[in-house]
């Protein structure tokens, strides 16, 4: 390809409004532009690199046994109230009407559409597993859409579905698939980590996030070297606790006043104890009323492991007039002495004695609390979030490191959610009605791309890895008016192309100093620079873009070893 004839729209500075340097990069070496909020177009170099994504995906899932598909993007509703999915998903879902004023949404994923496919095309165990796939389009009416093609609300996913006879056969499917998309990744050239994660909107038992680290990421993660375990940060479990509660010693339960203090930090303070001695009561909200959730002082509660511990659909932070009007307490002094809501506890607070808490009293706490005489725990468990340099719950050596972590895949273990709601079966071998058991398989192609850049990109631009660049070589003369280095040149070109190279030829009548600021920051592997000085000596220059190293070669000879300098970057 000749550069003039591609449209490289390059620019010198960033967009005003771009926050992370994958979506700076993208749009200054154009490869993308946004046409509304969250909503981009992929210019020529972009789809390359894109194309190169879905090539690797394509080429893994094929190797498992999947089945490429193409469903509609445009979903009824019918199919989302079978599921009970149409209200519960909330505004992210994006409804439209037709001109009958039957109501449709554009897909945000495609379990109800590929569940209905099933439930009609296959009857029997002998059909069974089947795995089937799609490269799309998806649709997600984010509130904040933002770090440009990372977060918007028009992506391109690939989306796989697995159909079983039982959840066995469905644990194969799914390792073999964790398999793939190691691979689909290390062959992208990033550097990530399979984590423990929390299924969200798409439901099922278990599932797993593979995250890119790079300081960007929206999301924690916690990991131990030591061992490998990972985990999304909402999910990480904590060392369980193993101190026996003390059967001496045990205090009074004895109001203190303290007036306007509020925080753990000011209560510490102002007793004079650290904060691991005070125990935090966190009020939350579900659909069957409010609840408690209490942690030590010096930690966090983790409102998806206490969703998850609860078994309840939706849990949120209550607000202080639902706790007025249904609780009539004063917020910053509420405790869980006497308090008539379903109470939750960390594990750690059964090793606790003698400490403090709220008294439900305006400027009065309670101290020489204990757990078993003064409060009713409904349930105990991990509820905590985790902390760097805490121990890991897997091995004895390790200890947590938490980094930031970029989604660029998740997989699911479904179970019977789907077929149960609409009645997806098959036949056994004596002739009995089984639920099939499913898998739901998601990678974003874009954001792949994206945190590849995140991570492989210098002050100069991108640094793709030869994987995923849009050209493998692109060719940049001083001079392309000069007779003998255009011929040069295209002869170069042309060579390379025969090898079945992806080649770049510069031919633009612009000074060299553009030429080679707009080739880094388009991120290509390899430039070949040729003068009309080194030429004379017989000589190019090839100049690789991650070292920023350049050489002189002999030339001609070195165009048959190009290919052999390429495999080794």
């Amino acid at each position: 390809m000749y550069y003039s004839k591609l449209l490289i729209p390059t620019l010198k500075e960033s967009p005003a409004d771009a926050e992370v340097i994958s979506h700076k990069l993208m749009v200054r070496a154009g490869m993308i532009r946004q046409l509304a909020a969250g909503i981009y177009s992929i210019l020529p170099l972009g789809l390359r690199v894109f194309k190169k994504v879905e090539a690797i995906i394509r080429e893994e899932m094929n190797q498992i046994g999947g089945q490429e598909v193409f469903l509609p993007s445009i979903q009824p509703a019918e199919l989302w109230q079978e599921s009970k999915r149409w209200d519960f998903y909330g505004k992210e879902l994006l409804r439209i009407k037709d001109r009958h004023d039957r109501e449709f949404c554009y897909g945000p994923t495609h379990e109800e559409v590929i569940t209905d496919i099933v439930r009609k095309e296959i009857k029997s165990y002998r059909q069974l597993p089947t795995i089937l796939y799609q490269i799309q389009t998806k649709f997600r009416d984010e509130v904040r859409p933002r770090f440009g093609i990372m977060r918007g609300r028009e992506f391109i996913m690939k989306d796989a579905y697995s159909f079983h006879a039982d959840e066995a056969d469905t644990q194969k499917t799914y390792a073999k698939m964790a398999k793939a998309y190691t691979n689909i990744f290390r062959r992208c050239g990033l550097e990530f980590k399979q984590v423990q994660a929390d299924s969200g909107t798409i439901g099922g038992s278990f599932s797993h996030e593979f995250a890119v680290l790079a300081d960007s990421g929206e999301d924690e993660i916690g990991f131990c070297e030591a061992c490998g375990y990972a985990s999304n940060i909402e999910l990480a479990e904590a060392q369980q606790a193993t101190t026996a509660i003390p059967i001496k010693n045990l205090e009074a339960l004895k109001e203190i006043h303290t007036p306007g203090k509020k925080t753990v930090e000011e209560v510490s303070s102002f007793l004079d104890l650290p904060c691991e001695h005070i125990v935090k009561t966190i009020l939350l909200e579900n659909e069957n009323g409010l609840v408690a959730g209490l942690v030590r002082g010096d930690h966090e509660i983790n409102p998806i492991k206490m969703k998850n511990m609860i078994g309840c659909e939706w849990l949120l932070p209550a607000a202080e007039k639902t706790i007025a009007e249904k609780l009539k307490l004063p917020c910053g002094y509420i405790g869980p002495v006497g308090l008539d809501i379903p109470i939750y506890a960390d594990q750690e607070l059964a090793t606790l004695q003698n400490f403090v808490t709220g008294a439900n009293k305006t400027d009065t706490h309670f101290t020489g609390v204990q757990v078993q005489r003064d409060l009713t725990i409904k349930k105990f468990g991990d509820l905590r979030c985790i902390l760097a340099g805490d121990p890991c719950p897997r091995c004895d050596e390790g200890k947590y490191q938490i980094k930031r972590g970029i989604e660029v895949g998740h997989i699911f273990i479904l179970g019977t959610k789907y077929s149960e709601a609409m009645k997806a079966v098959y036949l056994d071998s004596n002739g009995k009605e089984n639920l099939m058991t499913m898998g739901c398989y998601g990678i974003g192609v874009g954001r792949t791309a994206a945190a590849s850049v995140e991570q492989n990109h210098d002050e100069k631009g991108i640094v793709w890895p030869p994987s995923l660049a849009p050209f493998q070589v692109i060719i940049i003369p001083i001079n392309f008016k000069k007779d003998d280095l255009k011929n040069t040149c295209e002869s170069i070109y042309n060579q390379l192309l025969e090898m079945g190279l992806e080649v770049l030829l510069d031919d633009r009548q612009d000074r060299l100093g553009v030429k080679l600021k707009d080739a880094d920051l388009i991120g290509i592997p390899m430039q070949i620079i040729v003068g009309p000085k080194n030429l004379e000596e017989g000589n190019v220059e090839i100049k690789i873009r991650n070292t920023q190293v350049s050489q002189l070669h002999p030339y001609p000879q070195v165009i048959k070893d190009i290919p052999n300098i390429l495999k080794d970057l």
